[in-house]
């Protein structure tokens, strides 16, 4: 099972990320939040303190066209906002 499925940019994150030193991420829906510490500091090697999760639901959409009723979805997903200690950061655009 892969924990981390990718980082979250955005603005929001990006502005938590320099003035707090918290980053966020979609993580496997399973994944606890200990298993989710453990992977960041395996993968950035840096020292999380605290994890934070929020599960997000499937949506369904229904749409009513020309052609009749349209049904879509998109799917669910957990994402995890983890705190750093202070002094560590992670810098997602060095790879680049």
């Amino acid at each position: 099972m892969r924990i981390l499925i990718k980082p979250i940019i955005t603005e929001k994150i990006t502005l938590e990320s320099e003035l707090y030193g918290r980053y966020g991420f979609v993580v496997h829906k399973k994944a606890n939040k200990i298993q989710v510490k453990k992977a960041i500091e395996e993968a950035y090697g840096v020292a999380v303190t605290s994890v934070r999760t929020m599960n997000y639901p499937i949506e369904r959409k229904t749409k009513f066209t020309k052609n009749g009723v349209v049904t879509g979805k998109t799917g669910g997903f957990k994402k995890a906002i983890v705190q750093l200690a202070e002094g560590d950061t992670i810098d997602f655009y060095s790879n680049i």
